[in-house]
């Protein structure tokens, strides 16, 4: 029975994309068969928990954690990271035995089991979820061409070229490495998938919350996640003045919060259409479904850049598997998830008023709604349901091990 140790940032009981993928892949691994546990480094404290444990078994699922604190200046710090991870790793591996370690970005996380793979002899697949450069320009904390940018690009560099596969969740990702010179039989695209289990069935109004949020009798377009300024939030309110004088019953709800919050406050004060902007904060994830099932179009109006045309969300899918309609900009991103016209509808990025018009089309033919549901529910059954994403894994998993003991017997 094939042992797999994957490697993490951070992982449950937190809430992100991140760490439901995480859950995903490895409930799915194991409802296949295979042994699986996972190891954190020093930031799953950062985001916000501290267990005290060195062993956490959370949803069923078993996490090694690392306990050790980290400080100084960076990059030092990052340094002092990888060294503190790559040793409690070596220590996971030693008492668990796994048979390949499966080290997911950023890549910090690959350099410290990369060091550990070449050390005990293990094979290693590298999985980038994201750029993490782009990722820091997207949400505020970098800037594209700099010194850490540069770095951090080489470093991630350094790890695919180390490890023997390197697993991305988008084809965008998988081209961007290939016109580095990756070669592409080293890449295995593993897309965002949804646990039907989880997100299968579609939500009923909840009317006392309908009430509530006075939304009687609007059609509701929704946002649920994080405010940062690359998921175009600010353009979406601007659209509304537009939409509102071909769809008087047209209402946005934001669900969530972040670094845009203020911004976005402050727009909405000074917007004609103020009052059909809604803000109804973080809610508790439990909480969640709530709200999903008061909105008719779920909206994702990301702006063009880097980051959002090499990745794909996970967010469009969770909302198909909800039956929920889907709209969004049509970045890279977006369109490797929907088919305009098919799955969902795809408006131009960054425009305020060609958004506004795709979408008041949208709301005056919703006879069309029914099938664009039921179409992209079948899309996501079909080619994004992780029961079969995890088996893009499988074969990879088999050719390292083989390959691995080949080595060892030679």
């Amino acid at each position: 029975m094939t042992r797999i140790l994957h490697i993490l940032d951070h992982s449950l009981p937190l809430h992100s994309g991140y760490c439901f993928r995480t859950r995903a892949i490895m409930k799915a691994q194991i409802a296949s068969g295979m042994l699986v546990a996972g190891v954190t480094g020093v930031r799953q404290d950062q985001h916000g928990y501290e267990s005290g444990a060195l062993l956490e078994n959370v949803e069923g699922l078993d996490f090694f954690r690392t306990l050790t604190d980290v400080s100084g200046p960076s990059p030092v710090r990052e340094w002092r990271e990888i060294a503190v991870f790559s040793d409690r790793i070596a220590e996971v591996v030693q008492q668990w035995q796994p048979d390949i370690l499966h080290a997911h970005s950023p890549a910090l996380n690959g350099l410290a089991a990369l060091r550990v793979a070449q050390k005990l002899d293990l094979p290693l697949l590298y999985e980038i979820r994201a750029f993490w450069e782009d990722a820091a320009v997207g949400n505020g904390t970098g800037r594209e061409g700099s010194p850490r940018y540069w770095l951090t690009r080489q470093l991630e560099n350094h790890v695919v070229n180390g490890a023997d596969a390197v697993a991305v969740i988008c084809e965008g990702l998988k081209s961007d490495l290939v016109l580095r010179g990756v070669a592409r039989e080293k890449i295995t695209v593993s897309p965002n998938g949804v646990d039907m289990s989880l997100f299968g069935q579609p939500t009923a109004p909840d009317e006392v919350l309908r009430k509530q949020l006075a939304l009687a009798g609007k059609s509701v377009l929704g946002f649920i996640g994080s405010f940062y300024d690359y998921e175009g939030l600010d353009d979406l309110i601007a659209a509304m003045p537009y939409l509102q004088e071909k769809c008087p019953e047209a209402h946005l709800l934001l669900v969530g919060g972040g670094p845009m919050e203020k911004a976005l406050k402050e727009q909405v004060q000074t917007s004609p259409a103020s009052d059909a902007i809604t803000f109804a904060g973080r809610v508790p994830h439990a909480d969640v479904e709530r709200y999903y099932g008061l909105m008719d179009i779920m909206v994702y109006p990301r702006k063009s850049m880097r980051l959002t045309e090499l990745v794909t969300p996970l967010k469009p899918l969770e909302a198909m598997a909800q039956g929920r309609l889907v709209a969004a900009s049509d970045i890279g991103g977006h369109r490797e998830l929907i088919e305009d016209g098919k799955t969902g509808t795809l408006f131009p990025a960054g425009s305020p008023q060609k958004i506004a018009a795709k979408l008041a089309n949208l709301l005056k033919n919703r006879d069309s709604w029914p099938q664009t549901i039921e179409t992209a529910r079948k899309f996501v059954e079909a080619d994004r349901n992780w029961s079969s994403n995890i088996l893009r894994y499988k074969p990879v998993y088999q050719q390292l091990i083989a390959h691995k003991s080949y080595e060892r017997a030679a």
